[in-house]
């Protein structure tokens, strides 16, 4: 179905395709039986392969990273295409429109995206209203950010405020400190930022607990433009600040010489196909500095089980795939599921805690 329905989209801008389609998948998502038929079609198809990362079970190890619906618009909709997990966001606190127009580009040569979105949402009031969940639903993360306005000393204010409005309504929450789209973003990276935002963070998650009850596990997502000493530091003030899970990586700032792509010069976030080698060496550092005490989410150009593979022998529990969504449509993910499932019973394992055990001793 996808590739008769691809090549109208691609003949669009992609920001218009983008709109397009999740304005459809809004739609679909309020309808019972378009989502029933959806799920037979796509969801019912992927199998099993059962996963656990940040004490959350997820039917298969392949989920949706934020980008694609940042109001929490498309929720059922992205359930029933087969996905075990999706995270949605970014969402500020307050509505912003993000950079200006145009600021996203499709590297068709190279299968890879670059945009400069800038964390336009409409806040998290709308996101809230917007957000929809029945039984049939994926896990669902929900990742925020602070609004472009906020001085980068006063990050923690947005972080906390967004993180507390969502608490109810997140299976997990992702704290998105490396989007390059927002000036001064990245700098909370670094120790003299981190540590104190963390540290925020988690105070306000424990009154976050007490007050819901409940224990949301939280995730810091990070840039794969990253020096040895930075991973490490990132490493010891997850550990200090109890964090769940590391989410490596977003996009990168770095062009691969490999580009072939008229747009390869454009400002902005780089995805897909030309950061997997860089995005799977990031987990790697990530596992070497964690040695297993937070679990890691591995994102950036898995577009098939080999890539889905790597990831996890570098040290991802769990995957999340954006960019290969958009080149190949939902079937993708019953292609790397099923392909995990072949490749663990041609090593002989029976589970893909037992792979990753063995692989990593």
């Amino acid at each position: 179905m996808y590739p008769l329905v691809k090549p109208f989209l691609f003949s669009l801008d992609p920001e218009q395709a983008h709109d397009l389609a999740m304005g459809k998948f809004h739609l679909l998502s309020k309808q019972a039986w378009l989502l029933k038929y959806a799920r037979r079609l796509f969801a019912e198809r992927v199998p099993d392969l059962p996963t656990e990362c940040m004490g959350l079970q997820f039917r298969h190890p392949v989920g949706l990273a934020a980008g694609l619906d940042k109001d929490a618009r498309a929720l059922p909709m992205l359930s029933a295409l087969g996905f075990s997990g999706v995270e949605l966001g970014t969402v500020t606190p307050k509505p912003q429109p993000g950079n200006p127009k145009p600021r996203m580009y499709r590297l068709l040569e190279d299968e890879g995206l670059i945009n400069r979105m800038g964390f336009n949402s409409g806040g998290v009031d709308e996101f809230l209203s917007n957000l929809r969940r029945d039984e049939h639903t994926a896990v669902a993360g929900i990742n925020v950010g602070k609004n472009a306005v906020t001085p980068i000393e006063d990050a923690h204010f947005d972080y906390v405020s967004a993180m507390q409005r969502v608490y109810s309504q997140a299976d997990y929450i992702t704290i998105n400190i490396s989007s390059p789209n927002t000036k001064s973003l990245r700098d909370l990276q670094n120790e003299e930022y981190l540590d104190n935002l963390l540290l925020q963070i988690a105070q306000a998650r424990g009154k976050c607990e007490k007050v819901h009850k409940k224990r949301v596990p939280f995730a810091l997502k990070v840039a794969p433009d990253l020096n040895q000493d930075e991973v490490e530091t990132i490493a010891d003030l997850l550990l200090s600040h109890k964090f769940d899970a590391l989410i490596a990586s977003n996009t990168t700032i770095s062009r691969p010489d490999s580009l072939q792509s008229k747009y390869q010069g454009e400002e902005g976030g780089l995805s897909g196909a030309p950061v997997k080698d860089l995005a799977t060496q990031t987990i790697q550092c990530f596992h070497r500095a964690l040695k297993g005490r937070v679990q890691i989410i591995g994102v950036g150009g898995i577009s098939t089980a080999e890539d889905a593979w790597e990831k996890i022998i570098a040290g991802a529990d769990y995957l999340q795939i954006y960019t290969p969504f958009i080149y190949h449509g939902p079937g993708i993910i019953k292609e790397i599921v099923t392909g995990l499932q072949a490749k663990m019973k041609q090593q002989g394992y029976a589970s893909l805690a037992e792979a990753t055990s063995d692989l990593r001793a």
